[in-house]
Parts: structure tokens; C-alpha cells; sequence
């Protein structure tokens, strides 16, 4: 009886975004894990009151200046006990580029304010996936920055990578599954 409680309950994925495009991201995935047959829920993570419905959590945020939005970390800062209990994915979505993100950050996965919680709770996996730069978005200072930083402008998202990222999630998932 135990073990058909636990398939019952869902999988959380909760992000953190400014303009949409991590929320994106966040809903290919929980798209991924429903159509392997995984309930699934996609949240903002400032919304999610309460972790006990959920089996496992992938929680995502935008980065700018390689900082997490506040509401990842609040809800990295709430919820440690109850993400250290489960299994956890963490993903950042940020920067922009083409090729290997992870290369492009020389091998840094997670913000330095965020690495210590991320240690103790051990998340399964960290991933980074290129991020979205669209100047009819950004308010002046930030295309100020971005002009002088130099930073290319589009959407520079790999969905194959996305995908991939959730569907290895959802194959784990599914094994430890009685």
C-alpha cells in the first residue's frame, strides 16, 4: 500500500524567472515527465506552500550575473530539510551562447551563494541550459550591462538538451518506482 501512496504523489517543478523564459524550460520538463506518466506539477516556487504532496522536485531559476532570482533561493533556503528528504534536480537557466554551457562557465554549475545549501541537500543532478537576451524586455541598466559586456542577443535555449535532461529524470524516476 505504501509504495502506490508514493507513485501517487507528483513531482514538483518549480522555478524561479523574470521574463518567461526559465518558466518555459520548467514546463517542457514537467510536459517530459507527464508523458512518461509521471504526475507532474510546474509552479513559480514562490507559490509552493508546502512539499509534502511531493515525491521528488526539480527546482529552476534564472541567472543574471550568475545570481539565482530570490525566490529560488527562498524556497532553496525554506525547503532544505524537506529537499534533503527527496530525490532533487536543480537547474540554472541563464547564459548565452552557443556550445557547451557548462564549458562556457568552466564547469561552475550553481551560483557561489547557492553551492552550500545545494551540498547538503545533494541534488541528483545540476544542469544548465542557455538562456533567453531579448532587449525589448530589459529595462535600460540592463541593456546597459548587456551592451557593455557584449553579451549576444536571442534565444539561445537547446530544447534537445532540455529534453534530454528531463526524460534521464523521468527514467530515473520510473526505476525506483516499486
Amino acid at each position: 500500500m505504501e509504495a502506490k501512496i508514493e507513485m501517487e504523489k507528483k513531482v514538483l517543478v518549480a522555478y524561479a524567472t523574470k521574463y518567461g523564459a526559465t518558466a518555459e524550460i520548467a514546463e517542457r520538463i514537467g510536459q517530459t515527465l507527464r508523458q512518461a506518466g509521471l504526475p507532474t506539477a510546474v509552479q513559480p516556487a514562490d507559490r509552493v506552500k508546502d512539499l509534502a504532496p511531493y515525491r521528488a522536485v526539480v527546482l529552476g531559476s534564472a541567472v543574471y550575473m550568475f545570481h539565482w532570482r530570490k525566490q529560488a533561493v527562498k524556497f532553496l533556503k525554506a525547503n532544505e530539510k524537506a529537499l534533503s528528504e527527496r530525490p532533487v534536480w536543480l537547474f540554472s537557466s541563464g547564459p548565452t551562447s552557443g556550445g557547451d554551457p557548462e564549458a562556457f562557465l568552466e564547469g561552475v554549475k550553481l551560483p557561489k551563494s547557492v553551492q552550500p545549501i545545494a551540498d547538503r541537500i545533494r541534488p541528483r543532478d545540476v544542469a544548465i541550459f542557455y538562456g533567453v537576451l531579448d532587449p525589448k524586455r530589459m529595462n535600460p541598466f540592463e541593456k546597459w550591462i548587456i551592451g557593455r559586456i557584449k553579451a549576444p542577443l536571442g534565444d539561445f535555449r537547446n530544447w534537445d538538451s532540455v529534453n534530454a535532461w528531463a526524460a534521464a529524470i523521468s527514467d530515473a524516476l520510473l526505476r525506483e518506482t516499486p
